[in-house]
């Protein structure tokens, strides 16, 4: 094998500038790192520009979804409990799945749609049950899930919706934010995503209940952050003292830090320009792949933000995934596979109460066949013309 080159087309990149310095040096002379007023000031601007009454900043996307389902639990109607089905798209992050294991619920694997990589929505279809409880949506490389569609499949029945929404901040369904769809949906804030806070995550909720469920089990379970009167605890006293350390709900400390929210203030500001950046990579992408049929891309639905673009080698295409992927890092492209795979398959669901839907044909494809290399805040039309050197040395058929 040829020898790999320095990395000339990364997965990620930094979209920080002096905003996001200088916020960091003002929290710096403070000396309050904390969560305190800067994570409070995040939470109002993410909630108004995704377009949801409430937002709670957390220390990553993967504790937004931990929160989000432990949240259901503590509701004071309709709560879930032990045993309760929640169905999944087969391909997703771990920590899509491991929140609903934790809390005991039974996980049930159905296939993914093999151009949008989103629910196979005939297969969800058929899936959903008089057991079922929530269904747990995954909006997968910046792609919208059909929401109508889902919307039409759950019906009268009584089953939640949740959005896992953390690789697809900024995309669109219909005139709407994906991540508000649902009951509650996760974003995460992690360095490779559309906007970094360092480390960060957030749920957003139209839910005055859940919005403060979440709060309060952020941090420990107690009763500082909520409001005087509030749906978790009724009335909190007066006497700070006696609030200091009451403790309500068995909860977590997954706060953030004032440098992630104050990190946080100056990205949002930069959101539309990120994302705008990221559709006009999308359109160059989608163009130059015309040039290679051998490879499936992801098919967009609604308007994505697109976190990353896929590629699935196409069966019998006359070259292997192994091939493509040596052709790329050879050019110094950089490559993952896409999210997880087929979850399924990992050693950890052993330890999971799940159960499979018909046949993951498509996710295991996925699995197979499938990478995804990175898009970016500036124009990539150098780092395209690397990977079209990388494919053009693929065989033809």
């Amino acid at each position: 094998m040829s020898k790999i080159r320095t990395l000339r087309y990364p997965l990620a990149s930094t979209t920080w500038d002096s905003a996001e310095r200088a916020a960091m040096r003002r929290v710096i002379v403070s000396g309050k790192f904390t969560m305190g007023e800067n994570v409070r000031r995040f939470e109002r601007v993410f909630a108004r520009r995704v377009g949801s009454k409430h937002c709670v900043m957390v220390n990553s996307g993967s504790s937004a979804n931990l929160l989000m389902v432990a949240a259901l639990f503590y509701r004071r109607k309709d709560r879930l409990e032990r045993g309760d089905e929640v169905i999944v798209p087969a391909v997703s992050w771990s920590t899509t799945y491991a929140p609903l294991h934790q809390y005991g619920l039974k996980i049930k694997f159905v296939d993914i749609d093999p151009d949008t990589l989103n629910f196979d929505l005939a297969k969800l279809a058929s899936a959903v049950t008089a057991r079922t409880r929530a269904i747990f949506a995954v909006n997968l490389l910046g792609n919208p899930n059909d929401f109508d569609a889902i919307r039409r499949i759950i019906g009268r029945r009584s089953v939640l919706l949740l959005e896992d929404n953390c690789e697809s901040l900024g995309a669109v369904f219909k005139g709407r934010q994906t991540g508000t769809f649902g009951l509650m949906g996760s974003f995460s804030s992690f360095f490779s995503h559309h906007i970094s806070t360092m480390e960060g995550g957030m749920v957003a909720t139209d839910d005055d209940e859940l919005a403060q469920i979440v709060t309060c089990l952020r941090a420990h379970g107690w009763t500082r952050e909520l409001p005087a009167r509030n749906a978790v605890c009724g009335t909190k006293s007066a006497d700070p003292f006696e609030e200091s350390y009451r403790f309500v709900l068995p909860g977590y400390n997954l706060r953030p830090l004032e440098l992630s929210g104050a990190i946080g203030v100056e990205q949002v500001k930069k959101l539309p320009r990120l994302i705008a950046a990221r559709r006009r990579n999308a359109a160059l992408f989608r163009e130059l792949m015309r040039e290679f049929p051998d490879f499936r891309i992801q098919e967009e639905l609604g308007r994505s933000s697109w976190f990353g673009f896929s590629l699935v080698v196409r069966p019998g295409a006359p070259f292997s995934r192994a091939a493509a992927l040596r052709a790329l890092a050879e050019h110094g492209v950089e490559t993952r596979p896409i999210v997880g795979g087929n979850f399924a398959k990992n050693e950890v669901v052993r330890w999971f109460d799940a159960s499979v839907h018909g046949t993951l044909t498509a996710a295991e494809e996925i699995d197979r066949r499938g990478f995804f290399v990175g898009n970016h805040h500036y124009d990539l039309r150098r780092q395209f013309t690397l990977l079209k050197k990388a494919l053009s040395r693929l065989p033809r058929r």
